[in-house]
């Protein structure tokens, strides 16, 4: 049994039965959970994975179906979007019992066209703050800054997008003593030794599988056996020997697979450690075995 933590099941919209394919696809797969992740296109789009997810739960037909959980958020790319209503919208969403996470938020500098770095971290602060408050952990979303293309270094100059990210959760959410995931790690070993001492899980994705990221898989390998989560990012980041397809959650399992045998251990276990991450990391998506 595998969960995929992190896919955006809203852009299943191609022809009204897609969504069901894919979910389909994923059964047969072996993927038994998905965490929708609610961004949408920006904030007014961000309550679709929540609708997906209650959508799936009432449906009461006998069918082999992942059981679907939500979050919501506010991406950093949408930041300057982050208005009092819309944050009014999140706190409304994220109180809802099938939401169980505030994200994907967190800071980008990777695109020239991205907000100004105080309009980032402000919707990053008041969306943590959210979370605060309705007592779920946050889904992050951090682009090292190494890797962002040659015009937004000159417009950010040297501010490093991961290290800005650390430092915020560090002041205004690792008191409150919830936890997170760190989606789609792309870090280095001391990355992932940072999140960590936060009290972050690593998600990987996809991108485990490429031939350029060694740096990755030493994170990877480095993880503690309790802090690590398999991903999609669907339809983003489709693994080797997929890449370059669309991504859906089905692929999760070629992760899996790339990351047991990184770790040296059955695919099996591995599945089975990272399910019992999550529903640790969100003790309501564990089902209820009836005695």
């Amino acid at each position: 049994m595998l969960i995929d933590s992190h896919a955006h099941l809203d852009f299943y919209t191609t022809h009204p039965a897609e969504r069901d394919e894919i979910l389909a696809s994923a059964w047969d797969a072996g993927v038994r959970t998905i965490l929708a992740i609610g961004i949408g296109e920006g904030p007014s789009e961000m309550h679709k994975a929540l609708d997906l997810a209650t959508s799936v739960a009432a449906d009461t037909q006998p069918r082999n179906t992942p059981v679907v959980w939500a979050t919501a958020g506010i991406h950093p790319e949408q930041a300057h979007n982050a208005t009092p209503e819309a944050l009014a919208e999140l706190t409304r969403l994220a109180s809802h019992d099938r939401c169980i996470a505030v994200g994907e938020i967190g800071l980008d500098y990777y695109h020239l066209e991205n907000p100004d770095i105080p309009t980032q971290k402000a919707a990053f602060i008041a969306q943590m703050e959210i979370a605060i408050a309705v007592k779920k952990p946050i889904a992050i979303h951090c682009r090292t800054s190494e890797l962002a293309t040659p015009k937004a270094k000159e417009r950010y100059g040297p501010a490093d997008a991961a290290a800005d990210t650390y430092s915020l959760i560090a002041e205004h959410f690792r008191p409150s003593g919830l936890p997170g995931i760190m989606h789609c790690f792309s870090g280095n070993v001391d990355d992932a030794r940072h999140a960590l001492d936060l009290g972050f899980y690593l998600s990987f994705a996809g991108n485990l599988t490429y031939p350029r990221a060694q740096n990755i898989r030493d994170a990877a390998l480095f993880a503690p056996a309790d802090r690590i989560l398999v991903e999609t990012d669907a339809p983003f980041l489709a693994p080797v020997p997929l890449r370059g397809q669309r991504n859906q959650p089905a692929y999760v399992a070629h992760t899996a697979a790339a990351l047991a045998q990184l770790r040296g251990i059955p695919a099996e276990q591995l599945a089975s450690i990272t399910t019992e991450n999550f529903y640790r990391l969100f003790p309501v998506t564990r089902p209820v075995v009836e005695a």
